[in-house]
This record gives structure tokens, C-alpha cells and sequence, in this order.
């Protein structure tokens, strides 16, 4: 359990509902404290892939927001939504102050586009939507095509199918707490864990 321990979901117009609302609602039955943060004024529209979802409460404007406040971050993805957020330098730096803390950030889908702009992948084992693939390879990841992928504190998925073994392996990463700061971007990975179809891990070295 994570009980009383503060995550962050940052998310711009247009992330995926889906890929906010079922880690939240793990997270949530974890015992987390969950904050929207986003640059969106007061509401901020999902997406349902190409239509329209609902809106979701603000709880953090990201002017106002501190990651120092939080324990782990959630990088949903959609196209446009971190497309937008790799745009911002205030989402940027939000983003980055995890990566330096060594503190959880889960990712999924399209979410790695802020990632790769905080310069948080070089090194690093991810996977994520396989149209990502070159960016995350270009950016100096190692990508991979598993449902679930943890490297030093960051937990990648690739599509909503991934969800529930995504926010299992998310719960416990932040349950772990941060990973020094010696695990930071731009370090070689010393060690992976890749979760398959079956549910096995696998460790990488």
C-alpha cells in the first residue's frame, strides 16, 4: 500500500482518459493522494483515441505547481496532450525535478514526447507506443515491446491494454520510494525488469 503518498498526474487538452482515469482509480484504492495538474484553467478535456471524453477538475494549476510537494508523477499520453506539455518549459521543469530526484514517474504511450524533452530517456530501458520507437531511440533509449517496462524509478507502458500491469508495477515502484540520484538520465542502465505477456519478469543487465 501507498498510503498518504502525494502523485501527481500532469495532463494538457487531449490526453487519453483512459490512461489517467484507471491508474488514478488504482492509485486511489492504494491509498495515494492524487492532484491533477495541468496548464488548462480550471477543467481539462480527456479524449476517447479521436472523440471527445469528459472534463476532469484542475486540482493544481501547473503555474502553481511544486514537484517537491509530490511523490510520483503520472505521465498519461494521446497525441496531443504531451505533445503540448514538451511545448511548456514550466511542464518541462516540472517533469525534470522528478527525473532528478530519483522519484517514480509512470509513463505510458505517446507520454515519453516530455520525457525525451526533459532529457530523461538516455540510458534508459522504456517502451511505449511503437510510433515512439525512433524518438526514444534517437533520444538514447534502449526501446523495447513489452507491456511493461521499469528502468531506475520509471515505469513505461505502451497502450491502454498495459494498464493493469502498468499500475501494478507503478504502485510498487512508488511503495520502493526514490531511486538515488545516481540513476538519473544519461547513466548506463544497470539494471531493467520487462514484464511479458505471461506476467513473468525479466531482468535486463
Amino acid at each position: 500500500m501507498i498510503t498518504g503518498k502525494k502523485v501527481a498526474i500532469l495532463v494538457a487538452e487531449g490526453f487519453e482518459q483512459v490512461e489517467m482515469t484507471k491508474p488514478r482509480e488504482a492509485l486511489d484504492h492504494a491509498g495515494a493522494e492524487i492532484a491533477i495538474v495541468s496548464p488548462a484553467k480550471d477543467e481539462v478535456q480527456g479524449w476517447h483515441h479521436f472523440d471527445k471524453g469528459d472534463r476532469f477538475a484542475v486540482d493544481v494549476p501547473l503555474e502553481e505547481a511544486n514537484a517537491d510537494e509530490f511523490d510520483a508523477l503520472l505521465l498519461p499520453g494521446g497525441v496531443a496532450n504531451p505533445d503540448q506539455l514538451r511545448a511548456m518549459p514550466k511542464a518541462v521543469q516540472f517533469v525534470k525535478r522528478f527525473v532528478d530526484s530519483g522519484k517514480p514517474i509512470g509513463v505510458i504511450c505517446h507520454g515519453p514526447w516530455t520525457l525525451i524533452e526533459a532529457g530523461a530517456v538516455k540510458g534508459r530501458t522504456m517502451t511505449s507506443w511503437p510510433s515512439l520507437k525512433t524518438d526514444l531511440t534517437n533520444a538514447g533509449a534502449k526501446w523495447v515491446d513489452q507491456e511493461v517496462v521499469t528502468d531506475r524509478g520509471i515505469v513505461s507502458s505502451r497502450r491502454p491494454d498495459d494498464i493493469p500491469a502498468f499500475s501494478r508495477k507503478l504502485i510498487e515502484e512508488i511503495g520502493e520510494g526514490a531511486h538515488k540520484r545516481a540513476g538519473a538520465a544519461g547513466q548506463p542502465s544497470q539494471r531493467a525488469t520487462l514484464m511479458s505477456r505471461s506476467g513473468k519478469n525479466r531482468a535486463l543487465r
